[in-house]
């Protein structure tokens, strides 16, 4: 296994981790809907760039297949979405929201991070195919990063001093 084939593995493994936790955070505050829909959209994201690392992966004999997330179960999202609501008025909530902010945002830091390498390693190899994978996928991380940072900018001043 070359630096490459490392990298696409780890990268698709985070891009995996990255879309679960959006779908996650998506459901347990589902209550929130700009939290809500926004997260589902960029959990979308990450299983495309999931789906396009295994293909790419295929060209370096590396098999990553193309699963991604495991969909959440019906019954377990109904569950959810009822706790959810039950406790949508309380303090907690908002901290728990913050704190699942600030791990979605270092978990796309370190994602991108590696689309970072690996753009660095296909330009000094002269792929063009990774690097078209690395440009195109990049920049829906760093939006993603925006996001969640966006989102504590604002949340956090109310959530932090309601307590």
């Amino acid at each position: 296994m070359n630096g490459i084939t490392l990298t696409l593995r780890v990268l698709h493994h985070g891009e995996k981790h990255l879309a679960g936790r959006l779908t996650s955070v998506a459901e347990r505050h589902r209550t929130e809907h700009e939290v809500h829909y926004v997260a589902l959209d960029l959990a979308g994201w990450s299983r495309a760039h999931v789906q396009r690392l295994a293909a790419t992966a295929d060209h370096y004999g590396l098999d990553l297949g193309t699963s991604s997330a495991t969909p959440v179960p019906h019954l377990l999202s109904t569950l959810t979405g009822k706790a959810s609501e039950a406790v949508a008025h309380r303090p907690e909530p908002g901290l728990l929201l913050l704190r699942d902010l600030r791990e979605l945002h270092l978990a796309a830091a370190e994602n991108s991070l590696h689309w970072e390498m690996l753009a660095q390693a296909a330009q000094a190899t002269k792929d063009d195919g990774l690097l078209d994978l690395a440009s195109a996928c990049h920049p829906e991380t760093l939006r993603q990063m925006r996001w969640t940072n966006t989102m504590i900018k604002n949340l956090a001043p109310q959530i932090l001093t309601s307590l």
